[in-house]
Formats: C-alpha cells, sequence, structure tokens
C-alpha cells in the first residue's frame, strides 16, 4: 500500500470555492445559530419548571438541549471566519477552542441521541429487567460518563495546531491543517466507527423494534388504532431517525471514504480538493441538526408545543393591538371587530 500525503504547497485549488462559500455559509450558520438558539433555549425553558418531576427522559434531553445550545454558540466565530473567505486572525488558542467546542457539543448531542433511544427501547421492550437503568440517579451517572467519555474522544485535538497559513489568508479547523498527524487516516477510521457507527447501529436498532412493538400493539388493540397515538409515536421515531441519518450520515460517511483510500494510496490534488469542498457541504448539513431539534420538540413534548403556540396567539395579539393603535381609523368598532376573529368557533357560536 502506498501511503503518504499531498503537500498542501503544492494544492493551490482547495478554496477555489472561496466566493462561494463567503456569502452561503455564513448564510447559512446564522440561520442555523438564530433557530438553534432560540428554539433549544424555549426547550430548556420549557424543561426546568419539571425539575421535580424529572425522569430518566426529561434529563437526557436536557442535557441534548444543553449542548445544542453550546454548539450553536460556537458558531458566530465561524460565520465570522466564513464571511471573511476562510480568514481566521484571531490567533491559534481562540481556534482551538472553538474547534473543541465545535466537536464536543457535536458528538455530546450524538451520544445523548443514542441514550434518548435505548431509554425509550428499555421502556417498552425491557422495563422490568433493564428499569433500574431509567432511575435518575443513575441517569446521572449515565450523562456524566457521557460528558467524560466526549472529552476522552475530542480533548486530544488541543494538542493539534488547527491553523495554518495557505496563500495569504490563515485557515482555522479545516482537513488540510491536520494532514501531517501521524497515522491520521487510522485515527479518523477509529472516531467515525466510536463517534457515528455505534452511535447509529444503536438509534436504527432501538427505534426499529420500537416501531415494530407499537405497530403490532395497535394491531391488537382497536380502541389504540383508533386513538392514532401509536401512528404519532411511530411517525415522531421517523421523524428522529431522518434527521440524524440526513444530518450526520454524510459527513462521516465522506471521511471514511477517504480515509479508506488514503490508506490504500496518495490521493492527488484533485481528489483532495473534492474532498474539502465537500467537507464543507456535510458540515453545514450537520450543524442543521441542532436547529431541526426544536421541530422534533414539537411534534413530540406536548409541554413545548402549547408554549409555543401561547407565545404565538400572544404575539398576533399584540401585532393586532399595536396596528388598532398607531391606525387612524382605529376605533372602538375596528376593536370589537378583530375581538371577533380572536376568539374561538365555539365561543362565536354560542355568541
Amino acid at each position: 500500500m502506498a501511503q503518504g500525503n499531498v503537500s498542501n504547497a503544492t494544492c493551490t485549488n482547495l478554496y477555489d470555492h472561496r466566493d462561494t462559500a463567503r456569502v452561503l455559509m455564513p448564510l447559512l450558520y446564522a440561520v442555523v445559530f438564530t433557530v438553534g438558539l432560540l428554539g433549544n433555549g424555549l426547550a430548556l425553558h420549557v424543561i426546568r419548571p419539571n425539575r421535580k418531576k424529572m425522569n430518566s427522559t426529561t434529563l437526557y434531553s436536557t442535557h441534548l438541549v444543553v449542548s445544542d445550545i453550546l454548539y450553536t454558540l460556537s458558531l458566530p466565530l465561524r460565520i465570522v471566519y466564513y464571511a471573511r473567505g476562510f480568514h481566521w486572525d484571531m490567533g491559534e488558542a481562540l481556534c482551538r477552542i472553538t474547534g473543541l467546542m465545535f466537536y464536543i457539543n457535536t458528538y455530546a448531542g450524538v451520544n445523548f441521541m443514542t441514550c434518548l433511544s435505548v431509554d425509550r427501547f428499555i421502556t417498552v421492550v425491557l422495563p422490568g429487567r433493564y428499569g433500574r437503568f431509567r432511575k435518575v440517579h443513575n441517569v446521572r451517572y449515565i450523562c456524566v460518563a457521557v460528558w467524560l467519555l466526549v472529552l476522552g474522544q475530542t480533548l486530544p485535538l488541543l494538542t493539534m495546531p488547527m491553523t495554518n497559513q495557505e496563500l495569504g489568508h490563515i485557515t482555522c479547523m479545516e482537513y488540510p491543517n491536520f494532514e501531517k498527524v501521524d497515522n491520521l487516516p487510522v485515527m479518523l477510521i477509529g472516531a467515525v466507527l466510536l463517534g457515528y457507527g455505534i452511535p447509529v447501529v444503536t438509534i436504527l436498532t432501538c427505534y426499529s423494534v420500537l416501531c415494530w412493538k407499537l405497530h403490532f400493539a395497535a394491531k391488537q388493540n382497536q380502541l389504540t388504532e383508533r386513538s392514532g397515538r401509536n401512528k404519532k409515536a411511530i411517525g415522531v421515531i421517523c421523524g428522529v431517525i431522518l434527521v440524524f441519518v440526513v444530518c450526520f450520515s454524510p459527513y462521516h460517511i465522506n471521511i471514511l471514504q477517504y480515509m479508506v483510500r488514503k490508506l490504500r494510496y496518495t490521493p492527488d490534488c484533485a481528489e483532495l480538493q473534492v474532498f474539502q469542498v465537500s467537507l464543507h457541504a456535510t458540515v453545514c448539513l450537520m450543524n442543521l441538526n441542532s436547529c431541526l431539534d426544536p421541530f422534533i420538540y414539537f411534534f413530540a413534548c406536548k409541554g413545548y408545543k402549547r408554549k409555543i403556540m401561547k407565545m404565538m396567539k400572544r404575539q398576533v395579539s399584540m401585532s393586532l393591538s399595536s396596528v388598532i393603535r398607531t391606525s387612524p381609523e382605529g376605533s372602538s368598532k375596528d376593536l370589537d371587530a378583530h375581538k371577533i376573529h380572536l376568539t374561538s368557533p365555539r365561543a362565536q357560536h354560542r355568541t
């Protein structure tokens, strides 16, 4: 097997997509930051008042929400970096810190999603034998273990240089910056299998069995089937699987296939350039996960949905009141008309 590295100095085409990326990537990251921070912040606001009623599911969900929030907080500096056309002038230390935040919270999120799938699996399939793993004091230890595992996986990044001088630009947290690391392909293949392979197999297995169980239970009980609750639960599960697979699979499969090729031969500049562009695209896709999670909460969590709808109704009411106050033709008659539209059809029928 031929092994070796393509010298970055000889590859001048790695950032030929700079002009396109400096527009599209900051725009996408800004959307992810805004939606992710607001959506997950609201989720945390919904969960916090119920701390006394905390169970295994809400505890895992809380840690997932926190990891998503911390993840989004690492994005503003990346937005600046991409807007400057892959140029980082904020120093090596800050580059390492943002990189560490990015990876810690990415894989913390993956692991807590895995914990949630196992938790649901135990609840439905093995409640008696493994029910002790759902007790809150045990779940707290599991959550601590998850954070320690993720820290163990990502802390070695602090020992690696993350910035590099590239044709008049200083790049940060880009793949070519790591090419000089010894045994990089083996390390990254191991990281993909541990950080993605095991979680995705676990999630798919747990949720597939859950869907089968729910479908079978609905067929056995006609009242359950007519209520549609199991169908809704299956729909939420399919949504979780879809979001996970779509967001995380392209990035990890992309890394895996390129590292396997590196073990076989030395890719040329054209292959490295294609890989570099595809990494930027698949990382953007992976980022979407943190702002798609709140939409899953909306359909899966009644409290979250209720809070959203209450806020929306309040905002509509405030907007209408503002329009009425500022309108020169606003009158009590207009106000009464708006009140009619805001009341429910049942109330209208009673009047």
